[in-house]
């Protein structure tokens, strides 16, 4: 099916010389004669369809513009070498793509041609009934899509290219989750066709040694099968390796060499993956600063939490990084916040009357967060100092509330999202240790002799939060993350208050928590919204019970879910950065958890031994009681 656009018009105030005929724009850049309309108020109309017009299009701006350009250079020479200059110019358009040249007769009759309309329209500028003015160029073309780039149509069609370097390439975290996340985007369409992906590390190795690596981690989902090959060895021909060196300066310096031999001439947009340790991050994000950014596009840095180890060493890198780089090209990016229960919290909030009258402590009695890791998740990385608290608490589980607790923001939009966000954690009051349980679990060997480490790195953490503003007063936010436990469990509960003056509550017994209602969001071990209401059993009698509506995901929806680090990237390519902490969030999650963090560096906090596989501290249970909130069942 063909379309027509109208796509290129001269105004009607500017008479349309005879040069600018269907067989000069054949020759003089390279569109075909039957593209080519004479419209209505002295337009030249291109008729085709959109590939043909981009190109057309792009052809005709770049012959207009050199023109325009060389004749505003000629004018300041005189009238009669500007028209000499324009003259030889038209001899020199006068061959085709395919390399036919004019016939001599033809030639000689288009120059005079464009002769008579020059010595017509060359006077010199200075008489004022001699104005000249210049064409312009417009384009209607409403039913071609449009793009975030205003090059797109500069560039004869050209995307924005996009260039992805994954620093510490040959890392766990990257073989086995941003490799793989890349590769299912790609194969999915999210990543343009224009797309390079650059390893870089110290290692001595090739491009094949790079792509032999990350190949066996690389999956199809079930429901994407088709062409799964074909997709995995274009993917792998698109990914490059760098030896780094132990001089970051020069090998970024190599890396953006390599980049810009894949870069077209169009925009060119640059990500960079700092999957590094932490004593590592500030010299290689400031040597890619200076060496390896684009000019052409733009540039945006993720960094691998934890974000520092302290108040003091955070507020040092985050100044680091603002020395080289803007807010806006820092994601910092925690993969527990890709989950779909947290992309979720937003919408089941502001899009349902149902819950936004309730978000509030006239009818909420007390919000849980539980993350829980079972044997099966391995917890070296906890103690090298950083722990659970600085792990998980500072960055997932705070979050998790400023989402939940945040105020409405005024649009979508990722900064609005992170202004309210930053305004929910700065009313967070400071953590006292009579509202914080530790918990350290203790191994075992294979004699089932129980050991202990010496260290005073914390594997469990459970608090009391409160909230000191009007929508959440006197709200306690319990909070439970562990390592080691009899479940992998992760959801939030959110209990109301009791009915007040319940005329069943005889029918209930004598624990009228079971009278509560409560929203359960679930992402561990099933993706599930429940609601916890009382109902009558069927049958003789009046007996009362607390069932489960639930939404089932895996029963309602037959997708796959992605992986976070595929939602996450994908935010990053569209410049999304609502889940991803801005530096006054940052500062604001440490102040809240400094007190508790002092006190542990003092060794005035020791963590409570619990069994591995088991329920966590004792001390948990009585902390929660405490607070007049009963126990989630594992």
């Amino acid at each position: 099916m063909s379309m027509s656009f109208s796509a290129v018009s001269v105004p009607s105030s500017v008479s349309r010389p005879s040069y600018l005929s269907s067989s000069a724009y054949q020759f003089s850049f390279g569109a075909p004669a039957n593209y080519l309309r004479s419209g209505s108020g002295g337009r030249v109309v291109l008729h085709g369809g959109p590939l043909h017009l981009c190109r057309k299009f792009c052809g005709l701006k770049q012959w207009i513009l050199e023109n325009l350009h060389h004749q505003q250079h000629q004018r300041k020479l005189g009238p009669t070498n500007e028209y000499k200059s324009i003259k030889n110019q038209f001899k020199d358009h006068s061959t085709d793509q395919s390399g036919s040249t004019l016939s001599h007769e033809d030639s000689n009759d288009q120059t005079s041609k464009i002769t008579s309309e020059l010595e017509e329209s060359s006077l010199p500028s200075s008489q004022p009934h001699a104005s000249v003015t210049e064409p312009t160029t417009s384009v209607e073309s409403p039913s071609m899509p449009q793009t975030h780039s205003s090059k797109f149509l500069v560039e004869c069609g050209e995307e924005p290219s996009l260039c992805i370097a994954v620093i510490g390439a040959t890392g766990e975290l990257a073989r086995r989750k941003i490799f793989p996340a890349l590769f299912a985007l790609y194969y999915s369409g999210f990543l343009p066709e224009n797309v390079s992906i650059f390893g870089y590390s110290r290692k001595n190795m090739t491009d094949e040694d790079l792509r032999s690596m990350i190949a066996s981690t690389l999956t199809c989902r079930v429901d994407h099968q088709g062409n799964c090959g074909d997709k995995m060895d274009v993917f792998l021909s698109r990914t490059h390796y760098i030896n780094g060196g132990y001089d970051n300066r020069e090998g970024m310096s190599k890396l953006n060499v390599l980049m810009k031999q894949f870069e077209g001439k169009s925009e060119a947009n640059r990500i960079f993956y700092l999957s590094v340790p932490q004593e590592a991050l500030i010299n290689v994000a400031c040597s890619l600063a200076d060496n390896a950014q684009t000019l052409k596009g733009w540039n945006r840095v993720i960094i691998e939490k934890p974000f520092g180890f302290d108040v003091l060493s955070s507020h040092r890198l985050t100044q680091s990084l603002r020395s080289k780089f803007e807010e806006k090209q820092i994601y910092r990016i925690d993969h527990l916040l890709g989950r779909n229960l947290i992309e979720n919290l937003t919408v089941l909030r502001f899009a349902n009357l149902v819950f936004e009258p309730l978000w509030s402590r006239t009818y909420i009695r007390n919000v849980q967060v539980i993350l829980s890791e079972d044997l099966g998740v391995q917890a070296g990385r906890y103690f090298d100092g950083y722990g659970i608290i600085r792990d998980i608490v500072h960055s997932h589980i705070l979050q998790t509330i400023a989402l939940l607790a945040m105020e409405t923001p005024i649009s979508l939009d990722g900064e609005d999202i992170r202004n309210e966000k930053a305004k929910l954690l700065r009313s967070v009051r400071k953590l006292e240790p009579s509202d914080v349980i530790l918990g350290q679990y203790k191994g075992s060997t294979r004699d089932k002799v129980d050991l202990f480490m010496n260290s005073l790195t914390p594997t469990y953490f459970a608090a009391a939060l409160y909230i000191d503003n009007a929508r959440w007063d006197g709200v306690p936010f319990l909070i439970k993350a562990g390592m080691g436990l009899i479940q992998h469990r992760v959801e939030i509960r959110i209990q109301f208050h009791r009915v007040p003056g319940n005329l069943y509550r005889e029918r209930m017994g004598h624990n009228i928590d079971l009278a509560t209602n409560e929203l359960i969001l679930r992402d561990t071990p099933d993706e599930a919204i429940l609601v916890r209401v009382n109902n009558k059993i069927p049958g003789l009698g009046f007996k009362l019970d607390s069932p489960e509506l639930n939404l089932l995901y895996k029963d309602k929806y037959n997708v796959e879910v992605p992986d976070s680090y595929e939602h996450l990237l994908l935010d990053v390519i569209n410049g999304d950065n609502h889940l991803f902490l801005r530096s006054d969030e940052l500062a604001a999650a440490w102040n809240i958890l400094t007190p508790i963090l002092n006190e542990i560096d003092k060794k005035n906090i020791a963590p409570e031994l619990y069994e591995l596989g088991g329920r966590g501290p004792v001390g948990a249970y009585y902390l929660w009681a405490k607070h007049g909130v009963r126990w989630a069942e594992d």
